[in-house]
Parts: structure tokens; sequence; C-alpha cells
């Protein structure tokens, strides 16, 4: 019978180390698995966490048994596995499984397992480029497999040997059981199970063992997966038999559902109308990187279920495998996807990397029920158009639907890819990335943008794939406004996008960015170094922002009521304003003891005119049998530390403080490269390390994208693109304020920004 054997701890850990040594060094730092090299510098901003070569060192004891593997859940981002100094395998790629067969190379007694580890960028592994950190470690399980002879294959793709999916047919559903056997002998079968949820035996087969073994059997009266409402699970096995022996055994969840996605009407489950609202959710805490536990794992799907999410988009990369079955146990329909993201690279081994990224991500959770869809990029032009990149997503998604002939491929574009572009018809169902209120422009242009797509493409679903505003809970305002990072004016950001996606039941999916703050060790936002700071809770998962429940009031079925502006204690003045959130339609304000006022309405409440006692005040509100209190000091002064000082907006640095049109910048018919001088041929790192170049790039791109630009914005896309020259970004500067940029206008302003760079001397 096969062994999974985890050998977590007392690991020996070696940094920048280029050659695996052969035996453990004295000066080897001890750890436990899982792990992370940059736990803590990947999160403190400057955009200068360390990436290099690492090694994991440990002991082990040749395991009995005919067949050993060593079984690496996630080691990021490219993963050697070397046993008493004999390279097993070579595995591109940090966020997927991989596994070796060392069984020729181990030795009676002791042996030295070496994990080597590199998180150096490579022209051909994804990701190449993009706004978080590439958090280096071995910060998944490691384990030890011992399997006979025969047994469910282990070598293809990282895969469990074994596939399971359902369809519909009236009240029962026909099961699809798939075992793949490596070494079948004759006299052995596989026997597939279905289990419902209290165990019982609901259907059974049994198959005389092949290299494919393939078999169908009937649930009947089948219970469906509804979602959240109802994640019923049934469970699927299948034992590789011979006489009266199991000599391997492997299960999956198996949730028996159907879902369709209408362009004008959304997603529908099961046949039932249900329009999938939630959260994008990165896998990283404070001080751990990407190392969590399974604990950590499951406490996320349960906040997410808590704010009301009935749908989660994993990004931007393959998570792990205990959360997608935490997803299956919670009804969460899943957008899974591959680090294609922000920049293609033209290498055709970059390329081949996507492919196998993507083959391993379906692979390996084919057989999860909460995912519905498989995302082949993430705002992929961002870094510059290319002429291969629709032949490469056309592939990309050929390969899903090849690999998976169940589920349906998506994508999501950044704001600026025009509304007629030819990459809104590669995929079955697609996304925007929206930050119409944020980066720039007003919050109403989302609807706005929305309703022109959705007339102009009617018959393609649509959904919004990320949406979001920062939220530092240090910064509070009476009168929140773009930008300010103020707590307020992030919840009132989600006050208008939750109101808007719900009088749009025809978006087929909408996730906010982002659940939780994730690690960025390129920003510098808000005052707030290495983090983006746009999640509903912070990076720790200690503190609901105000917008979370702003989300819990539209999506929660849990009856609460939730005073804001609880950080904002401080305030001046005799009366204030005070906000509520609740899902119930009846809310009574408390002042000291004391009834103020009730008010009938959905979702927010205001309650004007509060008056504020010297000292302390105590708040609280009551709707049906649920209440929250608050306390409030009235003070003198304003707090100067609710406020953010913004520095490009003390006057020290608005060098591109001044507004010109596209229409005022000197004209060009062709460009021209003057020695010595800047031109779009250059990297965007050096134009922006000149002062006055700089400047100029940041009114070509203001002049453009119709909006003010911070040289905050600008570091983090020199961190992120800075190799990339302004010819290659040239796409990448129109389109914010609806992607109406077309290309004779965009290569219009990149003739004119080269004739004003060409007269700056370097």
């Amino acid at each position: 019978m096969k062994q999974i054997i985890p050998i977590n701890e007392d690991w020996r850990f070696l940094k920048n180390c280029a050659e695996v040594p052969a035996s453990v060094p004295a000066g080897a730092v001890r750890v436990d698995l899982p792990h992370c090299w940059n736990a803590l510098d990947g999160q403190d901003g400057g955009s200068d966490y360390w990436r290099g070569p690492c090694c994991y060192l440990k002991t082990i004891q040749r395991p009995e048994g005919k067949h050993v593997y060593v079984e690496v859940e996630a080691a990021s981002s490219v993963g050697r596995i070397i046993v008493n100094g004999v390279e097993k395998a070579f595995h591109k790629g940090g966020y997927s499984l991989f596994r070796a067969e060392v069984t020729d190379v181990l030795r009676d007694g002791e042996n030295l397992l070496a994990i080597w580890v590199d998180n150096s960028p490579r022209d051909d592994v994804y990701p190449q480029m993009a706004d978080f950190t590439f958090y280096g470690g071995l910060y998944r399980s490691v384990n030890l497999i011992v399997a006979e002879d025969s047994r469910f294959d282990l070598d293809y793709f990282g895969g469990s040997g074994f596939d399971v999916s359902a369809t519909v047919d009236g009240s029962d559903a026909i099961v699809a059981l798939t075992a793949f056997v490596t070494d079948p002998a004759d006299g052995q079968s596989v026997e597939f199970v279905i289990r419902d949820a209290m165990g019982k035996i609901v259907a059974s087969a049994v198959r005389p063992a092949a290299a494919r073994t393939y078999a169908e059997v009937r649930i009947e009266d089948v219970h469906l997966w509804q979602g959240v409402q109802d994640p019923y699970l049934y469970s699927a096995e299948a034992l590789l038999t011979m006489h009266n022996e199991v000599l391997d055994a492997v299960s999956a969840n198996l949730g028996v559902r159907t879902y369709t996605v209408d362009p004008q009407k959304g997603f529908f489950l099961n046949g039932v109308l249900t329009p999938l609202r939630g959260v994008s959710r990165h896998q990283d805490r404070l001080g751990q990187g990407n190392a969590l536990t399974k604990q950590q794992h499951e406490a996320d799907v349960a906040l997410i279920r808590e704010v009301g999410a009935n749908t989660v988009r994993l990004a931007h990369y393959q998570h792990s495998q205990y959360f997608y079955d935490a997803c299956d146990r919670a009804g969460l329909v899943v957008w899974a996807e591959i680090p294609f993201i922000s920049a293609m690279n033209a290498d055709p081994a970059a390329h081949e990397n996507c492919r196998s990224q993507l083959k391993e991500l379906i692979v390996q959770n084919y057989n999860h029920p909460s995912i519905c869809f498989w995302g082949i990029s993430n705002e992929i032009t961002i870094g510059g158009g290319r002429p291969d990149l629709l032949e490469n997503l056309r592939d990309l998604n050929a390969l899903a639907h090849e690999t998976d002939k169940t589920r349906l491929t998506t994508i999501a574009h950044v704001s600026m890819v025009p509304m007629e572009s030819e990459m809104h018809h590669i995929t079955d169902v697609l996304s925007y990335n929206h930050y119409f209120g944020w980066y720039g422009g007003e919050m109403t242009q989302n609807e706005e943008w929305l309703d022109a797509f959705h007339a102009l493409h009617p018959n393609r679903p649509l959904g919004i794939s990320e949406y979001g505003a920062e939220g530092i809970i240090s910064y509070h305002s009476d009168a929140p406004r773009c930008r300010d990072y103020t707590e307020e004016y992030q919840a009132l950001y989600h006050e208008h996008m939750a109101k808007i996606i719900q009088q749009r039941p025809w978006l087929w999916a909408t996730h906010v960015w982002n659940m939780f703050d994730f690690g960025c060790d390129s920003r510098d936002e808000g005052g707030v170094a290495g983090r983006n700071n746009k999640g509903l809770m912070t990076i720790d998962r200690k503190i609901r922002k105000d917008a979370f429940y702003v989300y819990k009031a539209y999506w929660s079925e849990e009856g609460f009521v939730h005073l804001c502006g609880r950080r904002y204690a401080q305030r001046t003045g005799e009366e204030t304003t005070v906000k509520v959130y609740s899902n119930l339609t009846r809310v009574e304000l408390f002042v000291n003891g004391t009834p103020f006022a009730a008010q009938e309405g959905n979702k927010v409440f205001v309650f004007e005119h509060v008056p504020l006692r010297e000292g302390f005040t105590f708040l609280s509100a009551r709707a049906g049998g649920c209440s929250d209190s608050i306390t409030l000091e009235r003070v003198e002064q304003p707090n100067p530390a609710y406020q953010y000082i913004d520095p490009d907006e003390t006057g020290e640095e608005d060098g591109a403080a001044n507004w010109f049109t596209l229409a005022e910048a000197p004209e060009a018919d062709e460009i021209v490269v003057r020695e010595g001088f800047f031109s779009v041929k250059d990297k965007l790192k050096d134009v922006l390390s000149s002062d006055e170049a700089g400047n100029v790039l940041m009114q070509f791109i203001q002049a453009s994208m119709k909006m003010k630009l911070k040289k905050s914005m600008l570091g983090m896309a020199a961190a992120m693109m800075g190799e990339k020259t302004l010819e290659e970004l040239a796409g990448s500067f129109g389109g914010m304020s609806g992607g109406k940029m077309d290309p004779e206008q965009a290569q219009g302003m990149l003739l004119r920004l080269n004739e004003a760079l060409s007269r700056i001397r370097k």
C-alpha cells in the first residue's frame, strides 16, 4: 500500500547557495517547512528583497518499499531535487507540485536529500513581472512517497493518477472515473467507490487494471453541489487491488454540479441564477511570506465566507491543494489561473513554461468541484504588445480545453485594453481589471464603461476581475477623496461599487481586489512601504476594515450591524456624522445609552448631527437582535496622524504638475534617436533616473490617461518594468479613461514623446 510520509521538520538552510554541497555545512541554519526566505524583506519596501539560489538539506533514511519518490508541493520559482549528489528533477514554476523517483540513488542508511530553490529572474519562467513579491522558498510540504511496482501514476504533471467528473442526467448523475495505472499486471483490478457525505456507498464499479482504466457509474437521486448554499460533497475513491490486497488507493472530492454563463443574465449554477460576487486572494501573510499553515488556509476561507462571498479568484498562480479542498467544502466557486501576467517574454521557452504551468494547474486540480474557470492570463498587455501574443493566448486557451473538456476558460484584461480588441474573443468568458475612482477618473466611470462594453458586445459574458481602493486604517477624514488612503474613502468607493454591481446581475463574476492586504516590495503607497493596501482586511488578518462590512451588508445572510469609523476615534466639533452598515432594514442609534434616531434603509445608514459631548461619547447601533458600539473622543484640534501628507502634493516634488494636452506637444513624423539625448528607445528606469526626462514622461502619461500621476506610481512601474523601453511600453500609456486610444493615436503620442525627450541631454 502506498505511503505518504511528510518530512517537514529539521532541515538545514543555506542562503546564496550556487552549488549544492556534498554534506551539510556547519553553518547551515535549522528550519522547518513551510519556509520562505523573503518573509521579512519581501514586505518591507525598497524593491530590494533578496532573489537568488538557496539550498535545503536533510538527512533521510531509506524507507522500506519498492519505489520511493520525493514530492515537493511548491518551490519558488525553480527547484531541483538532488539525492546523494545526483540530480533527479529540475522544475520550472514556483507554485505547482512536482515529484521525482529517487529509488535508484538511495542507499541503505543515511542519504543526503537536497532541494535547491532559486527565485532569481529568468526569461523562461513566469511570472516575469507583477505587482506582488515573488517570494522564494520551500513554502509548502515536502513528502516521501513509497509505492509498489503497480501504482496510480505519479509521473504525469504532478497529478494523482485519478480523474473524476460528473454530468447530471435528470435526477441522477453519471460519474466518469479514470484511473491511470503504472505497470498494471494480470489479475489486478481497479475498484471505484462513491460514498455520500455520511460515508455510505452509493455507487461502485470494478474494472481490470490497465494503463488507462475507465468506468462510469450512476448516482441515483443525486444531491447537487449548490455552492455556498449547499456545498454537498461525495467522495470518490479508486483502489488498485490484487487478490485480497490493496496495492494503492487515491481519493478525491466529488461535487455534482452544472453551470452556464449567459451574457445577458449572468452565472447559473444547477440552473439557478447565482451572480458570482466575491474577492481575490493572495497567499501571503505578515512576517511569513507565502509559507502558510493548513490552519491559516482554513482561516482565510472562513473569513471569505464571513464577508458573504460566494466566489474567489485565486490570483495570480496555483494555490495550495489544501486551499482548493477548503473551497470545495465551503462551496466557493473558484477562478484558478497561471502566472502569465503583466509581460510576455518572446523567448519560445517562456511560452513552453506557460503551457507547462497551465497543464500542471489543470492536471493537479481537475477533481475540485469548486473550480469552474481556468484563467489563462492577467493584464498581459501591461508590458507592451507582442506580435505573437494573440497566438500564444489562443494556444493556451486550446490547451485548457484539450486538457479539460468540462470547464470554461477566462482572462483578466487590464483597463486599457480597447473595447474592440481581438483579445475579447479568445476565452469563453472575460473580465476586466478596472480602477476608475482610484488610479484615475471618477467612480461613475465604472458603470459607464461596463454598460458601454455590454452594449457593444451583448453576446460576450463580462465580469470585473479586479477593482479596489487602498484603505490604510491610520488615515481618516470627514471629507474623503480619491487617493487620500483613508479608510473612509475606501469604504465610500466600495459602497458605490457594491451598488452598481448589484444593479447588473449580467456581470457573470466580480472580484474585489483584494480580500487581504498583501506584500509587494516595490510599492510605497500612502506611507506604507512594501504593501498593497487594497485589502478588505489587513495582511495579518487582525482587522476588518469598514469596507469589509459593505460587502457583508450586500452578500451575507447572517444578520449584523456595524458602526463605521471606530478608528476615527478623535473628532472635533460638537457633532459628527455616523455611518452604519447592516443587512437588516431598520437601525437605531443610541448616544450615551439614550435613543438618538432610527432609520429604515438598505445597507448604508447615515446619521447626521450626532452630538459629541466633552470627553468621551459612547455610540451603539442596534438592528434586530444585533448590536455594535464604538467610543469617540471630542478634541479641540484634529489629530494630524489621521491625514496622509503626500510628498507629491507638498510642492517639493511636483515637477510634473504642469498639465498640457498632447496637441501642445512637439510634432514629429518618425522616431529619431540623437546621440547623447533621450529617446523612446531608452529603458523606463533610465528615463526616470533623470528628473527632467522623468517629468516629461509623466506629463505625457498624464495627458494620455487624463489623470494626475504620482511619482510613487511611476516608481512602482519602474520596479516592475524598468528594463523595458518606452517604445515597448507605449501601449500601456493610454486607456485608463476607457481604453479608447486607438493605435494611430498611440503612435502619434509616441512620436511626440520621442521628440520631447530628444531635446533632453543625458
